[in-house]
């Protein structure tokens, strides 16, 4: 005897299988999406891989497919989440129509949100920034730590993290895009010599450049450019040199531990500025004032002389 499920209960099955389908293949698709977008971000970027230093095109490789999977995995996420309504018998048509007065409501309400989308869209595109850049926007600077095509979080030099829309990102200042630079002034005393102080900051440029440490760091090694200006304290010299992306600050200063070492060795001072404090004198009396006895010298005034009076 063959066992007859009622239509009922046969359409339940069915509907239970197709959901259970859909939802491995849900998860089937977000695996693929996570394996599958960096290799395709990889081999769409590398024709500009030959412009770019190899950890800079890794920065850029990262966060377009990191912005890339979650889009997609956002768009498949709406479309499960319609297919699984219509599986559960809910008319979809209505929703649809719904969803679209909504869209168009929220289309003229949430402009922000639109115009955060749209730039963050060209920021990726035109590789204004990237992921573990250092960059400052919307007055704002600080380590880019994520990126998406809604807003940018920065982390300051005090670990606080910022949150900036992209669409307040009108002005995007990279200090570390494809290289950095050493950008240093020193300043020396008047009576300092200053071709001494070339030489040693010549020679202190090329011992970094040789430095197993900072070596690799350096692509230009610091050097003296110029006598920059004369200011009320001393000699002002420009020191510029070429570093690896954000490693400009590790180099400058290793730099200024290895100049003082070397200025004082040499006699070259470095002028400080002195302060002076001068304190108002004491306002001078009034003219015509008549000071009062104190109590004790009217006391005094008053007492009768000891032996009575007699002389």
């Amino acid at each position: 005897m063959i066992f007859e499920l009622s239509p009922a209960l046969s359409d339940v099955l069915s509907r239970l299988f197709r959901i259970l389908v859909i939802l491995v293949l849900a998860v089937a698709g977000r695996q693929l999406i996570a394996r599958l977008m960096p290799r395709v971000v990889r081999a769409s970027l590398r024709r500009e891989a030959v412009a770019e230093t190899p950890d800079e095109h890794a920065k850029r490789e990262e966060t377009v497919a990191r912005v890339v999977e979650r889009t997609l995995q956002l768009v498949l996420l709406l479309v499960i989440g319609l297919t699984l309504l219509g599986e559960l018998g809910v008319n979809l048509a209505p929703a649809l129509a719904s969803i679209g007065i909504l869209g168009v409501a929220l289309g003229f309400g949430a402009q922000k949100l639109v115009q955060d989308i749209i730039n963050g869209l060209f920021i990726l595109l035109e590789n204004q920034y990237r992921k573990g850049d250092v960059v400052k926007i919307a007055g704002v600077a600080g380590l880019v730590e994520d990126l998406n095509l809604r807003r940018t979080v920065l982390r300051d030099l005090d670990g606080v993290v910022h949150h900036v829309p992209n669409g307040d990102v009108r002005v995007a200042s990279n200090y570390t895009s494809e290289w950095s630079r050493v950008n240093l002034d020193v300043t020396v005393a008047y009576d300092a010599d200053v071709d001494l102080a070339r030489q040693i900051i010549d020679d202190l440029g090329q011992e970094l450049a040789a430095d197993p440490v900072f070596g690799p760091m350096i692509t230009e090694p610091p050097r003296f450019l110029r006598v920059d200006k004369l200011s009320d304290t001393g000699v002002v010299i420009k020191v510029l040199g070429v570093t690896k992306p954000i490693k400009q600050w590790d180099v400058m200063g290793e730099l200024r531990r290895r100049l003082l070492i070397a200025f004082a060795l040499h006699g070259i001072r470095i002028p400080s500025v002195q302060r002076v404090a001068v304190a108002p004198p004491d306002p001078p009396p009034a003219t015509g004032t008549v000071r009062a006895p104190s109590p004790t010298a009217r006391g005094d005034a008053e007492r009768p002389p000891e032996d009575g009076g007699a002389r």
